[in-house]
């Protein structure tokens, strides 16, 4: 039996991972997979494939592409979230901030270098015209670590996926002002490229195992009482999660939408124009 070490983040978009697990739904192809919860979102993932602690990893898109780039010895191997994912973008509750114009020159909390609240950042001040050699980061650790850092005036603004942060806007612990849209899927399926080596096939049959259970879940009637339930979250937020939210069904490879991608982290000055030469190919398996 095959034993492979896959983290992500504590949240409703691996549900169907954890059930496919839970469940059995791998044991047919002959592997048991060890699954870790990653609070520190995929800056934590991305040391983990880099030190060997993690062997898959489901991430986001625009963290692992970048590190990839960059030299990571791991591919992307599916797109396991096909929509995009939305960023709030919340500040310090009692704070006089209420639009995000006046979050320039302000200091953004990220989990880590190359996470996703720290690439948004970027996204979101271009897209407001702001200098971003001027950008300003603390690096808190995961979702925790920013909430504290915008109750103890450490940071100004912290972005993160605006359903998982709902309760906490709801205990006053911050709030929520706006919102960043990705332009691209949002998840991905990373693997270590020494496993891969002998395990290409192997790893392709757990993601459609896994695209399958996404699959019967989002047809289930009582899908959203079970993501409230298991993730303390509000049944009526769930739900419109749920109504804009896919998974990859049909196991389409969609690199196509990687382009958009590479081309947002040129722009922001993230990679070098040499880091992308053959992109496809140092990417994908």
């Amino acid at each position: 039996m095959k034993r492979f070490k896959i983290g992500g983040v504590p949240e409703h978009f691996n549900l169907p991972w954890r059930l496919a697990i839970e469940e059995g739904k791998l044991t047919s192809l002959d592997v048991e997979m060890h699954w870790s919860d990653m609070t520190g979102g995929t800056g934590q993932m991305i040391k983990g494939l880099q030190t060997g602690n993690l062997d898959v990893a489901v991430l986001l898109t625009e963290g692992i592409t970048k590190s990839i780039l960059q030299g990571l010895n791991a591919k992307i191997v599916a797109v396991y979230v096909t929509t995009p994912l939305h960023w709030g973008i919340h500040v310090p509750y009692h704070s006089d901030i209420q639009t995000v114009s006046q979050l320039e020159n302000q200091t953004f909390a990220i989990s880590r270098e190359g996470s996703g609240s720290h690439l948004m950042a970027y996204v979101k001040a271009s897209q407001e015209g702001w200098d971003l050699s001027k950008l300003k980061f603390n690096v808190v650790g995961d979702v925790y670590g920013g909430l504290w850092a915008l109750q103890n005036d450490q940071a100004q603004a912290f972005l993160w996926e605006k359903y998982t942060t709902h309760p906490f806007t709801e205990q006053h612990k911050c709030r929520y002002i706006d919102e960043v849209v990705t332009p691209w899927p949002c998840f991905v399926i990373a693997v270590r490229n020494e496993v891969l080596k002998e395990n290409v096939e192997l790893i392709k049959q757990i993601c459609e195992a896994v695209h399958l259970r996404a699959k019967e879940f989002k047809a289930n009637s009582n899908a959203a009482e079970m993501i409230a339930w298991r993730y303390n979250l509000n049944i009526q937020e769930v739900n419109s999660w749920l109504k804009e939210t896919d998974w990859n069904y049909n196991n389409e490879s969609m690199i196509h939408s990687f382009e958009n991608v590479v081309d947002y982290l040129i722009k922001l000055d993230l990679v070098s124009e040499s880091d992308t030469y053959d992109w496809k190919e140092r990417l994908f398996i």
